[in-house]
C-alpha cells in the first residue's frame, strides 16, 4: 500500500532536480519575450465556475473536464483552458478600458483525456499572452511575431507556425447551409485530415456540388503561398475571399520583417474551440506530435462575459516545448552557483557563521554534516545533482588558520579563505 502511495496517477507527473531547473529557464525565457511587447502578468483561479467553460464557450468538452462540487453544491472544474478564463477576469477588471489591454499568463490546465490518448499528460504548463479589444492585422501580426520570437528564444531553430483562418471554413458552411451536429463532425473530419470520412459526409448531405468540393478540398489546402491561390479558386463567396485576403497581408507583413521562413499555410488546421472566429495558428517542431503552440482570434468569446471585445492569443505547452528540446539535444543552460558546505560534527557554529556571510553577499550556500564513510567524489557529486559549483570542507584546520578546503567544478582542490567563495567560485 505504502508503494502505490508513491506513484502519481495516470497522465500527471513529478518535475525535479535539473528538468525542474531547465523548466524554470524556459519559463524566464518566454515570458521575458512577453514583457518586451508590453504584456502585463495577470494569473486566474486554477478552480473555476464550471459555466466559464461550458459547450456554449466552446471551450474543452465536459467529459474531459475534472469536476468538483462546492458546499453550496455550485459544479466547479480544474481549469482545462486559460483563454476563457482571462476572458471572464477581462470581462470583470477591464470592462471600460477603450484601448488594447494585453497580459501574459503562466499556469497550469487540467484536462482528462481519454486513453485513446495514451501518454498524453492531463495536466500542463502553459505560457500565454492575450491581446484584447484589437481587431487589427497589426495585432495578428503582433501575435504571431511573438510566438516566432518565444520559439527562438527558448532554442529553437527549426519550427513552423502553420496558419490558417477559420471563417474560410465557416464561410463554406454558411453557403452550404451546415449547421449543428453535421458542422461539427465536419470540422473534426476536416481537423483530422480525413479525406474519405469528409467524402463520406459530405455525399450524406444535400449541398452544392462546388460547395461540397471546397471542402473536400481543405484537408489537403497546406503548404506554401500557393495554397492561398488555390483557396481564391475554389470559390467566390465573400466571407472566404476576405479570410483568405486578410492570409496574405498578414503574410506580407512577416515577410517585411524576415519571419516568411517560419510561416507556412493549412486552412484545413481547424480547432476543437469552437470560440476561435478569425485567424487560427499552431507551431510544430522536431520531437513532439503534438504541437507547442496553438492562438487564434477569439472576436466573441468576450461578449459572452458581457464584453464585447475583439481578441488574439496563443499558448505555449511549456512541457511539450521543454520535451522537444531535449529530443533535439539543444542544452537549456540554467545556473550553477554556490557551495556545497561539508562540516565535521564539531564545527557546526563555524558553518553557521561562514554560510550566513555567503549568504549575506549572494551566495547559495547548502550546509551538510561530514560523513567519515562519504568520499569527497560523492561530495562533489552531490552538489552538481544540488546545482552548486563548488565543495567547501569546514574540518578543524578552520579553527587554527580560518581557511577552508575547497574543491571547485574543475576537480582543484587547495586550501582558501572563506572571502574567496564570494562569487560562487575561487
Amino acid at each position: 500500500m505504502k508503494k502505490d502511495l508513491l506513484h502519481t496517477p495516470e497522465g500527471v507527473r513529478d518535475i525535479y532536480s535539473t528538468e525542474c531547473a531547465e523548466k524554470k529557464v524556459i519559463e524566464n525565457r518566454l515570458h521575458d519575450v512577453c514583457a518586451s511587447y508590453g504584456y502585463n502578468d495577470i494569473q486566474t483561479p486554477s478552480i473555476e465556475f464550471f459555466d466559464v467553460f461550458n459547450k456554449e464557450r466552446g471551450s474543452v468538452p465536459s467529459n474531459e473536464m475534472f469536476k468538483l462540487f462546492d458546499r453550496y453544491g455550485n459544479t466547479l472544474v480544474l481549469r482545462p483552458d486559460m483563454t476563457p478564463s482571462i476572458a471572464r477576469a477581462t470581462a470583470k477588471y477591464f470592462e471600460d478600458r477603450v484601448l488594447p489591454v494585453k497580459l501574459c499568463y503562466l499556469g497550469n490546465t487540467f484536462i482528462n483525456v481519454s486513453k485513446y490518448y495514451q501518454g498524453r499528460l492531463k495536466e500542463n504548463t502553459m505560457l500565454g499572452a492575450e491581446l484584447i479589444n484589437d481587431n487589427s492585422l497589426a495585432a495578428d501580426y503582433e501575435i504571431i511575431s511573438m510566438v516566432i520570437d518565444c520559439m527562438l528564444s527558448a532554442g529553437l531553430t527549426e519550427f513552423q507556425v502553420e496558419l490558417g483562418n477559420v471563417a474560410f471554413f465557416n464561410g463554406l458552411l454558411h453557403k452550404a447551409g451546415i449547421t449543428g451536429d453535421s458542422a461539427e463532425e465536419l470540422l473534426r473530419l476536416i481537423k483530422d485530415k480525413n479525406y474519405f470520412g469528409v467524402e463520406e459526409l459530405l455525399d450524406s448531405l444535400n449541398i452544392d456540388d462546388a460547395v461540397a468540393k471546397a471542402l473536400l478540398e481543405l484537408p489537403q489546402l497546406f503548404g506554401g503561398t500557393e495554397v492561398l491561390e488555390k483557396a481564391k479558386s475554389l470559390t467566390d463567396e465573400e466571407e472566404c475571399i476576405q479570410a483568405v485576403n486578410r492570409l496574405e497581408e498578414l503574410y506580407e507583413l512577416l515577410k517585411n520583417n524576415n519571419y516568411d521562413k517560419y510561416i507556412s499555410f493549412d486552412l484545413g488546421d481547424l480547432s476543437e474551440h469552437a470560440y476561435y472566429t478569425g485567424i487560427i495558428f499552431h507551431a510544430y517542431t522536431f520531437g513532439t506530435g503534438e504541437p507547442v503552440v496553438n492562438g487564434g482570434r477569439y472576436d466573441k468569446l468576450l461578449g459572452q462575459f458581457g464584453c464585447d471585445k475583439a481578441s488574439i492569443g496563443f499558448s505555449i505547452t511549456i512541457d511539450r516545448l521543454i520535451a522537444a528540446l531535449n529530443r533535439q539535444n539543444i542544452h537549456i543552460p540554467h545556473d550553477a552557483n554556490g557551495t556545497l558546505l561539508v562540516y565535521n560534527a564539531d564545527r557546526l557554529g563555524d558553518a553557521i557563521n561562514v554560510s550566513k556571510k555567503l549568504r549575506s553577499t549572494g551566495v547559495n550556500v547548502c550546509m551538510i554534516e561530514y560523513k567519515d564513510s562519504k568520499s569527497d567524489s560523492q561530495y562533489i557529486e552531490y552538489a552538481k545533482e544540488s546545482s552548486l559549483v563548488n565543495v567547501a570542507f569546514i574540518d578543524d584546520e578552520y579553527a587554527s588558520d580560518s581557511t577552508i578546503r575547497v574543491i571547485d567544478e574543475s576537480g582543484k582542490n587547495e586550501r582558501a579563505a572563506v572571502k574567496s567563495l564570494v562569487g560562487g567560485t575561487f
